[in-house]
């Protein structure tokens, strides 16, 4: 299995966090409140695009919404692929990190 980028490693872990309300923009909302950092939805929907291409994800059409003007949402979940392919990011940070020394400390 091809290694997730760092970029679907963070979106496939919002779409988990967020289990059924995970669509676009709150997607976007949960990756900007765990980096800290400002994203382009631009980017988020390229890299659910890339997701859903791997099979990582998959999509569905929630029901209409009036606020929406009747238009429905797109939500994401995680696919069995996808929940395999966390395990293995996971796996392989913890194998990284291990043994580094804390950062804080100054290198002699």
């Amino acid at each position: 299995m091809r290694l997730l980028s760092r970029i679907e490693e963070i979106i496939l872990l919002s779409v988990w966090r967020l289990e059924h309300d995970a669509y676009g923009i709150a997607i976007l909302e949960e990756v900007r409140k765990a980096t800290g950092k400002t994203w382009l939805t631009g980017s988020i929907y390229a890299s659910l695009g890339r997701l859903l291409e791997r099979g990582l994800v998959e999509s569905f059409e929630g029901e209409p919404a009036p606020e929406r003007g009747g238009r429905r949402k797109i939500y994401y979940r995680v696919t069995p692929d996808g929940v395999q392919a966390l395990k293995e990011v996971r796996k392989i940070n913890s194998a990284i990190w291990t043994g580094v020394p804390l950062l804080e400390k100054k290198r002699e």
